[in-house]
């Protein structure tokens, strides 16, 4: 495959790519290589926009479409959704089935908007670990076109449930790539530091990465991030840890948060922030004025530490909408955190991009170089700028060489007599 005339991320100029067997195998500058192969398929852009593809980092594909079972949460906030699912599992248990067809109704949405790799939360208290199995069979049967992460997590919490430490270790063992956590939720604090000893505990152990919901509450005193970043330091983790949320410290002071900092850098891990979920639950107990309740993105991204943006729900008891279209968090993302400059507008690509790809450690597979697979969305616009202002769609995705979505173009109808262009 050839792919011709298209603009790449940060150059300047129209470029070509060569593909062969799934590989990136040459980019240079458009029309510069005269010798081409004639049995390659060409596809020329025109000028459209090329890049690595999208990364969802942060997403229960064990909770999708699961809104109103069995009732819709009232309240909006985070602690009534965690209790409607509680009562759910009791209730009315879920099926592999079901879990499954949720799952890939999601992940062909995803795939329409351009995410090729994902790494999802799946809740660990339930002793058949049935979802865990369910999405195991989702992440083998959809690893030619998507590649899927899965992160053991306590829902619940490791010691607010029965046998929480037990299941998480057996999740380990049954396959989990990924240990997670969610210590603000713990029955008490020292339960919640006891938890994050035993992630890192485990993570050792078994060679382990980390992802923690961590401090996703607007309680100023909810401070576990300290130590998870502590212990990812001591034990030289880094950024094999990932902290998600992080909400409370969008109630911090900032004396508080300048001491912080310099843990956080020592720390170099890695922060997942959700506006969209964020914006929904967090200053429900507020009257007015009302926090953001979104961490601190821009301030953590300017200091150096490496933050994207994620979805996280799709129609669940914590986030009533949802539709895969990462591009739509970027937007709400950028207004909230106030990143409105043109320079972190054009740049902000970043967040759903190269920044998730570290967040997940898949630089060695990830990026348009050559060598490298040949995986990568076409925008349907020319610029990074007017890409993420318009929420330009994507066009076509490419993963390891082949095709697995191309939205077919069409005409607009007419409109008071004028014929609007082809799109």
């Amino acid at each position: 495959m050839i792919i011709k005339n298209c603009r790449l991320r940060k150059k300047n100029g129209l470029w070509d790519i060569e593909i062969e067997n799934g590989i990136f195998s040459k980019i240079y500058t458009a029309g510069s290589n005269k010798v081409i192969n004639n049995h390659s398929e060409i596809v020329d852009l025109g000028g459209k926009l090329v890049t690595a593809p999208f990364v969802e980092p942060h997403i229960h594909l064990d909770y999708v479409f699961t809104a109103g079972y069995p009732r819709n949460n009232e309240t909006g906030s985070l602690f009534e959704a965690i209790q409607i699912w509680a009562d759910r599992k009791k209730l009315k248990p879920f099926t592999k089935k079901e879990i499954k067809e949720n799952a890939w109704k999601a992940l062909r949405l995803l795939i329409k908007n351009g995410i090729q790799f994902v790494r999802t939360h799946v809740d660990i208290c339930d002793k058949s670990l049935l979802a865990l199995e369910a999405i195991k069979e989702v992440q083998i049967e959809a690893k030619d076109i998507i590649k899927i992460e899965i992160v053991a997590f306590p829902q619940q919490g490791i010691y607010g449930y029965p046998d929480g430490e037990k299941l998480l270790e057996e999740a380990i063992l049954h396959g989990a790539d990924v240990i997670g956590g969610i210590p603000h939720y713990e029955i008490t604090r020292e339960y919640g530091l006891k938890s994050l000893r035993k992630i890192f505990d485990l993570a050792i152990k078994y060679d382990k990465k980390i992802d923690v919901h961590c401090d996703e509450i607007d309680d100023e005193q909810s401070r576990f991030i300290e130590t998870l970043a502590a212990n990812a330091y001591v034990n030289g983790l880094g950024s094999r840890v990932t902290a998600s949320h992080t909400t409370a410290m969008h109630s911090y002071n900032n004396a508080y948060c300048y001491k912080l900092f310099s843990l956080l850098k020592k720390s170099n891990i890695n922060f997942i922030s959700c506006p969209t979920e964020s914006i929904h639950l967090q200053g429900r107990f507020d009257s007015y004025p009302k926090r953001r309740g979104i961490t601190r993105v821009k301030e953590l991204h300017d200091c150096g530490l490496n933050v994207c943006f994620a979805e996280d729900s799709i129609m669940d008891p914590w986030y009533p909408a949802g539709s895969g279209n990462i591009m739509r968090i970027l937007d709400m993302g950028l207004h909230v955190c106030q990143m409105m400059g043109h320079e972190e507008i054009a740049k902000s690509l970043d967040l759903i991009t190269d920044n998730g790809a570290k967040t997940l450690g898949i630089e060695s597979e990830y990026g348009l170089d050559e060598g490298k697979p040949a995986s990568f969305i076409v925008i349907d616009d020319e610029n990074e700028f007017d890409a993420v202002r318009m929420l330009s769609p994507v066009i076509l995705s490419v993963h390891k060489g082949k095709i697995i979505y191309h939205r077919q173009q069409h005409k607009m109808l007419k409109i008071n007599g004028m014929e609007e262009v082809t799109i």
